[in-house]
């Protein structure tokens, strides 16, 4: 279990984490979301005792990171896949990494098979594609048979198999126990892996809730009403005080107003429908509806179009990207 307790980290005069608390529990994938400079990865580096909290305290199982004893059979970890040692291969970098931890060398040829590196355990990390360097270092986050699994960004630059190889085996860690920590901005990746949601901006926590609650909560209730009757359902619709909105594809979109009564106003009404269906948002709907405020970096589109070629001109606000 990873838990936080009022954490805040400041460099200078920036307060990169403010007041952190929340708990990651085992035997669920809790995704850990916030915009570009929400201070995500310098939580995960304070979880790890990488960095240290200005403030408050960040415990691995009851204990600060520096106080494991063989930390690796404890927590293990993928926050930057280049952090291997580009001159040794593969193998001999888990290697190491087992000699230190009292881990088993068996253990270094089982990580190796399991993350398909068996080929190329002896070729050197500084040669290997994006998607192999994603692979070892999971492999090394595997290595000690931890009980705590920390993932950034794990699926960056593998493939498709490589990303449903990387779910199932965030699903199978956390259906044995296991507590999986994992930060992406893939939305759809995320909604596919995480059963419970750690959403921070500018720092700050904002929400810490199941998948569902969160979605449900972040978004609107749209109904989809599609009629061969369109004037009917219209003016069915306006004595009963709703203004629909038209989507465009001949169909009309009702906000929160409950799909059984409109089911029921049109059978009232005798009207034909082809079509009464909620429309359930997305994550990343849910995540741009919480967040817009909090992202330090986003585009908007310019007054006026640009002079090239007549298309919409945008600026960027926030800081130098």
């Amino acid at each position: 279990m990873i838990e936080l307790a009022g954490v805040t980290k400041r460099y200078g005069e920036k307060v990169a984490v403010d007041n952190l608390t929340f708990t990651v529990r085992p035997g669920c994938v809790t995704g850990f979301l916030g915009p570009n400079g929400s201070g995500k990865s310098t939580t995960m580096r304070m979880m790890l005792g990488l960095d240290r909290p200005t403030s408050g305290r960040a415990l691995i199982d009851g204990k600060p990171y520096a106080r494991l004893r063989k930390p690796l059979r404890h927590v293990g970890a993928l926050l930057d896949a280049k952090a291997m040692h580009g001159g040794r291969s593969a193998y001999d970098n888990l290697r190491c990494m087992a000699l230190t931890n009292d881990i088993p060398l068996s253990r270094v040829d089982e990580v190796l098979q399991d993350v398909g590196l068996t080929s190329v355990a002896k070729k050197r990390p500084k040669g290997f594609s994006l998607g192999m360097g994603q692979r070892l270092g999971i492999a090394s986050a595997l290595l000690g048979d931890p009980k705590i699994v920390l993932l950034d960004e794990p699926v960056n630059g593998l493939d498709p198999e490589g990303i449903h190889w990387v779910r199932t085996l965030m699903k199978k860690l956390a259906a044995q126990g296991r507590t999986v920590f994992v930060s992406s901005h893939l939305m759809s990746e995320m909604a596919l892996t995480a059963d419970h949601l750690v959403v921070i901006g500018r720092g700050k926590l904002l929400a810490d809730t199941p998948m569902q609650d969160f979605i449900d909560s972040s978004s609107r209730s749209v109904v989809r009403i599609r009629t061969p009757e369109p004037e009917r359902l219209r003016d069915a619709l306006a004595t009963s005080g709703i203004t629909p909105t038209e989507d465009g594809f001949g169909a009309f979109e009702v906000t929160d107003v409950p799909v059984e009564w409109l089911g029921e106003l049109a059978l009232h009404h005798q009207i034909l429908l082809h079509e009464l269906s909620p429309q359930h948002a997305s994550l990343e709907e849910a995540f741009m509806a919480l967040t817009g405020d909090a992202a330090e970096y986003r585009t908007e589109p310019a007054a006026k179009a640009s002079s090239n070629g007549g298309r919409t001109a945008h600026r960027t606000t926030g800081k130098d990207l």
